[in-house]
């Protein structure tokens, strides 16, 4: 798991730490002697955990294990983001086990802040052109696909893997913004015709979300995740590294800028010909 700097930083923003406070809640309150002899009955046991709540903490530490890397989760915040769901179901069953007076209290929490602190979204500047059918992008292929590079992006948004490599993709298509290289998106949910054209599951079990497709002179170069003839997708970690190592970004960007100056002057000696043809 990759930690950045400007990551440490996003995770004062109260999403983040409300629902650490909420992962922690039950835990916290049952090993605090404070906390736990005021909310719990006194007992000689009351501040230690028994074998069922054990038994759910090692349930949701192999649940949160296995769907985060299902999810492909290799940043801290895509991490905690893909198992806050599970931890904060994991709490509600122990506050329910302990009193159900307890358990409602702490589902009117979540419930409250799950409207209140919604999961913050990239909202910077991109370059991405959101396609709204199936004819649309292929139309887009069609036009000038000469020297045109296209990758698109097929995506549903209730997929927890297509919306952590959302804001990744938004910022390389400002980086790589130039002529010959767009950027594009199509919610494969809404438009299943798209999916269904390009060989792309849409379930809720699909290994291939999201799926990235470089589109050379309108023809497809090159997938991720990719598969092989009987169908076995092969896992790809969307990364912003491996995103642009895969498909060569540094240097497709280099030929799609030289693409777009010998455009300019070839059109700048077409008017100079033309210039001199009127003057003679």
């Amino acid at each position: 798991m990759v930690i950045q700097k400007k990551e440490l930083i996003l995770l004062l923003k109260p999403y983040y730490w409300v629902n650490i406070i909420l992962t922690c809640s039950y835990v916290f309150c049952k090993k605090t002697d404070i906390f736990c002899q005021y909310i719990f009955s006194p007992t000689e046991k009351t501040c230690e955990l028994d074998a069922k709540e054990l038994e759910i903490l090692l349930f949701l530490m192999i649940v949160v294990m296995i769907r985060t890397r299902k999810a492909g989760s290799v940043t801290m915040l895509a991490y905690l983001s893909s198992s806050f769901l599970y931890t904060k179901g994991a709490n509600l069953l122990l506050w329910f086990y302990a009193d159900v007076r307890f358990g409602l209290f702490f589902t009117a929490i979540i419930i409250v802040v799950s409207i209140c602190l919604p999961e913050p979204t990239y909202s910077g500047p991109e370059n991405v052109l959101y396609f709204r059918s199936l004819a649309t992008l292929e139309e887009a292929l069609k036009e000038n696909k000469q020297h045109t590079v296209w990758l698109v992006c097929f995506y549903t948004v209730w997929n927890p893997t297509c919306a952590n490599f959302a804001p990744i993709f938004s910022q390389l298509s400002v980086e790589y913004d130039t002529k010959y290289l767009k950027f594009g998106k199509i919610d494969i949910s809404r438009y299943p015709d798209a999916a269904s054209k390009y060989n792309i599951s849409d379930s809720s079990l699909s290994r291939q979300l999201p799926t990235v497709i470089m589109f050379k002179n309108g023809v497809e170069e090159l997938r991720r995740p990719t598969y092989d003839s009987k169908g076995k997708i092969f896992k790809f970690f969307f990364t912003e590294p491996n995103f642009k190592a895969v498909f060569d970004l540094n240097n497709v960007y280099n030929q799609c800028k030289l693409a777009d100056k010998k455009k300019n002057s070839d059109v700048e000696e077409t008017l100079k010909t033309n210039k001199k043809e009127k003057k003679t």
